[in-house]
């Protein structure tokens, strides 16, 4: 599995609560740092949510420390989906969605991260151990899926306890 390859993981719950709800939670990326373990959530540098707009997220990880990325919102259909990239548009290092699906009460809300193609934190750590590079890629997208599943599980406590 090569970052080049722009490999990815989903994760998905389902949520006692109306779309518009989860809607809410979800594409208010500010809040992210409520839910994950690794954004510390973050600001918009335009007037909010919506194709093109821009957004300065924190992170946090235990081995690299406290960084910021700028994200640019490239889908937005609310109530439904929203999507953003890291870095280039022309070759992100990382794409982001939330889909969401009505299910009468209640909502399936889905998360999926793509890291690659292009380069990123991993890079460094690829560049000096080009022989792992399979393992470092195969490790960073297990730690998404923990900090996503914890992130959604986040997002479906807070819209149930409405």
């Amino acid at each position: 599995m090569k970052l080049s390859d722009a490999p990815s993981v989903e994760v998905e719950t389902v949520v006692a609560a109306p779309v518009e709800v989860v809607w809410s939670l979800a594409s208010d990326l500010p809040r992210m740092g409520e839910w994950s373990p690794e954004n510390m959530g973050g600001h918009w540098e335009s007037d909010g949510p919506g194709v093109g707009a821009q957004f300065r997220g924190r992170n946090r990880h235990e081995a690299i420390g406290e960084w910021e990325t700028t994200a640019v919102v490239t889908e937005y259909e609310p109530p439904s989906r929203i999507t953003w990239i890291v870095g280039s548009a022309d070759v992100p290092s990382a794409t982001w969605t939330f889909a969401l699906e009505s299910h009468g009460e209640d909502t399936r809300l889905r998360q999926k991260a793509t890291i690659g193609p292009g380069p990123s934190g991993l890079s460094a750590a690829i560049t000096r151990m080009p022989d792992k590079e399979d393992r470092i890629v195969a490790r960073r997208l297990e730690e998404h899926e923990r900090n996503m599943k914890a992130t959604i599980e986040g997002i479906k406590k807070s819209a149930e306890s409405r």
